[in-house]
């Protein structure tokens, strides 16, 4: 058992609302995380009188209160890194608002395959965003021309893996080296940071960091077999420690759109 300090920490933004709050504490009550931690609460961009009210949700929980000094929008990977040059000497799980655990042991699980130089992710993907531009309207076809050429030279072809952000456990101080250059205006900026060409996964794995997909057996997953994790977009997406927005978009699909998924997800 290693000896490393961890924080949770769970994004809330003027994004959201209540129920991602309420999602969360609710399933972090329910699922024992079976690993001493800190639970830190980010709050971005959140005004007095909201702030107040999600007090009160918290009222019964033990947490650190981050009030993210940050006066615009420079999304998650923004907020991230304020927390990890707080606290550089943890391992701290990232979770944005719309993710919460599903599992018992959780943290445990997770933590067990955490060591120096590692980056563990609770799902990945192969997805190539620029597969996802599509040509509609014949007025539009030098727009999506130029989007092409554009999302060419900023990401790579599939099979392009990489570890899905709205999740992921890293050391704060290897988080922090990573972003702390980096500017965020846009979604495009931080599609960049998960699958681009210099996205997070990408920079460790030319740092030889060990980079893993963990699932609810508990076993780990490199690269070549992260989708038989069964995390996500894979199957009936059973093995799932972390549920976030699009592991339970999957699971609302019918068969057919599930196999599209798995198709544009992992090429098969």
């Amino acid at each position: 058992m290693n000896n490393y300090k961890f924080i949770v920490c769970f994004l809330l933004t003027k994004f959201d609302n209540e129920k991602n709050l309420i999602n969360f504490i609710s399933n972090y009550k329910k699922y024992e995380s079976g690993k001493n931690h800190q639970l830190l609460i980010c709050f971005k961009l959140i005004d007095n009188s909201t702030l107040d009210k999600y007090k009160k949700i918290l009222e019964n929980i033990k947490y650190i209160e981050f009030i993210d000094s940050c006066q615009h929008n420079d999304y998650d990977f923004g907020s991230y890194k304020r927390v990890a040059n707080k606290y550089k000497d943890y391992a701290i799980l990232f979770m944005n608002s719309h993710s919460y655990p599903i599992c018992d042991n959780w943290l445990l699980k997770l933590s067990n395959h955490y060591s120096d130089k590692s980056l563990i992710a609770t799902s990945a993907s192969n997805e190539c965003i620029v597969d996802s531009i599509k040509f509609k309207k014949i007025h539009q076809f030098f727009k999506y021309l130029y989007k092409k050429w554009k999302y060419k030279r900023e990401f790579d072809p599939f099979p392009n893996p990489h570890v899905r952000t709205s999740s992921f456990l890293i050391k704060g101080d290897d988080y922090y080296n990573y972003i702390k250059d980096k500017i965020i205006t846009n979604k495009y900026d931080a599609w960049q940071i998960e699958s681009g060409k210099n996205s997070l996964t990408k920079f460790f794995k030319k740092k030889n960091y060990y980079i893993v997909v963990v699932n609810s057996d508990g076993n780990r997953f490199l690269e070549n077999d992260w989708m038989l994790s069964e995390t996500y977009n894979y199957l009936n997406q059973s093995k799932s420690i972390i549920s976030d927005k699009h592991t339970r978009k999957y699971l609302d699909l019918n068969n057919e759109h599930k196999k599209l998924s798995q198709l544009n997800t992992w090429g098969i």
